[in-house]
């Protein structure tokens, strides 16, 4: 069975970068979007970041245009507006898809490790109805990513611990990494 470090994740100057480089430092995988209700998360993550990467922590931060269209633009692009309007100091990689057939084989163990267990948080209700009336009436028979802003929490053996809707409150995914660390 593979391992969290089995996998490798492309930055966008087509540089490969092997997730066995983080070995024994805690990892918070997220797919963003810089169009997106959650995308002020970039500060939270930004903030986690500074707080704790010194302690280990490392932030693998994936765009996506998988959900509403809202990461368009190219790689640099992305980069660009993330670093200019949040000060993002973490390695973005290369925009990727996190569902269907041409997800990335790193999504498909993550979702595989930890299954979609509802919405939680002060935006619950209005996820589960939009899903329902505009995606799928169905969304939650299944674990694919439902939007942007999920993460998943690597622990520094490599164990995936949780997986954080974007719905969470980004004070009790702080208190994860804590206990990451």
């Amino acid at each position: 069975m593979p391992t969290i470090y089995d996998f490798t994740l492309e930055k966008p100057d087509g540089t490969e970068v092997s997730l066995s480089e983080f070995r024994g430092r805690p990892m918070l995988i997220v797919n963003s979007a810089t169009g997106c209700g959650f995308t002020p998360q970039y500060e939270d993550l930004k903030n986690l970041y500074n707080n704790y990467h010194e302690q280990g922590l490392e932030i693998i931060d994936i765009p996506c245009d998988q959900f509403g269209h809202q990461a368009p633009g190219s790689d640099d692009e992305i980069h660009e507006f993330c670093t200019m309007t949040f000060g993002t100091p973490y390695q973005q990689y290369k925009k990727s898809e996190v569902n269907g057939d041409n997800q990335l084989p790193l999504y498909a163990f993550l979702k595989e490790q930890k299954s979609f267990e509802g919405f939680t948080g002060e935006k619950a209700d209005f996820m589960d109805n939009y899903l329902k009336e505009n995606v799928d009436p169905n969304y939650a028979d299944n674990d694919d990513i439902k939007w942007n802003f999920t993460k998943f929490l690597i622990d520094r053996d490599g164990n995936v611990v949780a997986r954080f809707e974007p719905t969470v409150d980004m004070a009790l995914v702080e208190e994860a990494v804590k206990e990451a660390l």
